[in-house]
């Protein structure tokens, strides 16, 4: 499965039952993929949706390959390792890339 489609999987999954981010403030994830190239998740009212490109202004950047975005949706990665490593990058602020990830861990 294309990440794109683990992605839109994803934000259907959050969609279906938004109760773990009923209360989270809007801001857009930009996710910039190796292969795939730059997605957002937009977090608007209570909801998840998916851009193309860079339609919105982020909040914070992840840069990273499809593999481990993959794995990140599935609360697979180990983010600490692939950040020291270099396999996982992050501009704006970390904090909200940790709440990315733990919007992952609920819905897992």
């Amino acid at each position: 499965m294309a990440v794109r489609e683990e992605l839109d999987a994803f934000v259907a999954k959050v969609n279906s039952n938004p109760v773990h981010i009923a209360n989270e403030k809007d801001r857009v994830f930009q996710i910039e993929l190796q292969e795939s190239g730059v997605l957002q998740i937009v977090l608007t009212d209570g909801n998840l949706s998916v851009a193309e490109g860079t339609p919105h202004e982020p909040q914070v950047t992840i840069k990273t390959s499809d593999k481990n975005f993959s794995k990140l949706l599935k609360d697979d990665l180990n983010t600490t390792m692939a950040f020291m490593t270099g396999g996982l990058k992050i501009d704006g602020n970390i904090g909200l890339a940790m709440k990315l990830q733990e919007i992952v861990k609920r819905y897992q």
